[in-house]
């Protein structure tokens, strides 16, 4: 099951188009999902847990909680969607198209795609790319 949840004053416009969107793009990569919960928070909620649980000073647009077990994903997504909006200001580019690109993100790094390295960050870029061409709404 998929559930987005909001402790802000956001509604997801297209929670049915992304919900399928994600669930294909498991299938496509040959993983399952138990449950996958999305919560989208602010910059001060997010900013607190990752102060809280990683020990990092500074604003992020997502933070994973990864519960999975082998090839079937589990996880708690917090997203912030105050980060959300400034970088798609900052990049250019529609809001649900990066909320879309920070989602299948968090979903990645469950597939334990990581993006340390300069040659990782590329290979996630192109992940989300191609998942990101399924995306219809």
């Amino acid at each position: 099951m998929i559930n987005l949840y909001t402790e802000t004053n956001f509604c997801h416009e297209y929670e049915l188009a992304y919900i399928k969107w994600i669930e294909k793009c498991i299938e496509t990569k040959e993983f399952t999902f138990s449950e996958l919960n999305y919560i989208f928070v602010d910059d001060v909620y997010l900013h607190k847990m990752n102060m809280e649980y990683l020990q990092h000073d500074t604003y992020t647009d997502i933070i994973t909680f990864d519960y999975s077990v082998g090839k079937d994903l589990s996880s708690d997504i917090y997203i912030s969607i105050d980060r959300i909006r400034d970088n798609s200001e900052k990049f250019k580019t529609d809001f649900y198209n990066e909320l879309a690109r920070v989602m299948i993100h968090g979903i990645l790094h469950l597939m334990k795609f990581n993006d340390h390295s300069d040659d990782e960050k590329i290979q996630m870029r192109g992940l989300e790319d191609e998942c990101l061409t399924k995306l219809e709404y």
